[in-house]
């Protein structure tokens, strides 16, 4: 079992490869060996395949940024045991309000709009996790910045902002309008092939209907899906922490929402091979 050092070492290592390294921590040379450089991603690195360029006449993406943080569970360890991931390791996650107009109800990572105000996409994350999350933001250290990824669906650049938590603090919802839950995951039982799934929306008329596929996680009695779980998925890869999972265990969630019980792959995976 990695310790939790390597683990920060390891995410250390994914920004230095794919994005930038925060300044203060790229001028200190990496205390653990050699062995924490993340593996070889045979080719397919952090691109997701979608332009961030629009095209003539549409409106330019809107900067974001959301704080991908990482930090030791108190008190709730992994139920999965995973040789590349601590036990101990979480990440922090929202639910957002049902009452919102873009995306109610989905699992989010904090974060949000880049103000004036916001020197850097660092300061923007951290900020908008502090207004979500009640976090001491005096307790996180940013590692560093991920390149942009795109949410096309709102018209979004979003870029990533992977903090670790030197000294967790509580959180909770700080606005009920803004988010219904904030909470913990392990990251191992992200890891746990168990949990992995893929959904499936249908999108157009009967006839003409397009369906859009995408990983998703089942963790913490919750559905984590959309640019989240593609985020997610992505960094657990790039690091080398992922294991093999089953592809084919296919959720349709076309008329689902979280107001609804959890969706299972049980009998909706035939309606997609």
């Amino acid at each position: 079992m990695m310790e939790i050092d390597g683990a920060l070492a390891d995410l250390r290592s994914l920004v230095d490869r794919y994005g930038t390294l925060d300044p203060d921590l790229a001028a200190r040379p990496p205390r653990l060996p050699e062995e924490h450089r993340i593996p070889d991603d045979g080719g397919r690195g952090w691109d997701f395949g979608i332009t961030l360029v629009p095209p003539p006449g549409e409106e330019p993406p809107v900067e974001s940024a959301v704080l991908v943080l990482f930090g030791a569970l108190d008190d709730q360890p992994a139920h999965f045991h995973a040789s590349a991931v601590p036990e101990d390791l979480d990440l922090l996650l929202t639910q957002r309000s049902l009452s919102l107009r873009q995306h109610p109800g989905q699992i989010a990572f904090p974060g949000g709009r880049k103000d004036p105000e916001d020197v850097d996409h660092a300061h923007c994350a951290v900020r908008e996790a502090e207004e979500e999350t009640g976090l001491d933001r005096d307790g996180v250290r940013v590692i560093g910045c991920l390149p942009p990824a795109p949410l096309t669906v709102s018209n979004f650049q979003v870029t990533p902002v992977v903090g670790w938590w030197d000294r967790p603090s509580d959180v909770f919802v700080v606005d009920e309008g803004e988010a219904a839950r904030v909470f913990r995951v392990p990251v191992a039982d992200l890891v746990d092939p168990a949990n992995r799934i893929t959904t499936a929306m249908r999108r157009g008329a009967a006839g003409n209907a397009q369906v859009f596929r995408s990983p998703a996680f089942l963790v913490s009695d919750t559905l984590v899906w959309g640019f989240t779980a593609i985020l997610i998925d992505r960094i657990l890869d790039l690091l080398g922490w992922s294991q093999d999972w089953d592809r084919k265990r296919i959720v349709d969630i076309t008329d689902w929402n979280s107001t609804m019980p959890v969706p299972q792959p049980e009998d909706t995976r035939a309606n997609f091979l």
